[in-house]
């Protein structure tokens, strides 16, 4: 059961991250300084790669996140909600943050994908807890 609940967090941190991204699309690209062709779209891009590296990578911090959970005790849905945005917003973001700085991204795109991970590992704190 435990694979299972990892599993359904990772997919809502993603569903959402892909309702997110799509949403704040032009945005995220203008602070991301990702060139655009004629019609609009990215340069470049079409590669599935980045959508493979992202529910794998989800899966891996939600399987981290039971983990945590189990071992520090942390049940219901108050407390995993909590942690969850704890781990997005104190552990995530700022390294994100100081990975941003050092290679003179703009601020924009540390606050758009801030919430992406802030909002993320709290739908998976609320996912784990339910199980």
């Amino acid at each position: 059961m435990e694979f299972l609940n990892v599993v359904v967090a990772a997919l809502g941190a993603f569903a959402f991250g892909a309702v997110w991204y799509m949403t704040m699309a032009k945005p995220w690209m203008a602070a991301a300084d990702i060139a655009m062709d004629a019609n609009g779209k990215p340069q470049g891009g079409g590669s599935m790669m980045p959508f493979v590296v992202g529910i794998l990578a989800m899966l891996i911090v939600a399987g981290m996140m039971r983990h945590m959970f189990q071992m520090a005790g942390i049940s219901g849905l108050g407390m995993g909600v909590t942690a969850g945005l704890g781990i997005g917003a104190f552990f995530i973001t700022p390294w994100m943050a100081m990975n941003y700085a050092f290679a003179t991204r703009k601020p924009a795109l540390t606050v758009i994908d801030g919430v992406n991970s802030v909002v993320g590992c709290g739908i998976m704190g609320f996912i784990l807890a339910l199980f």
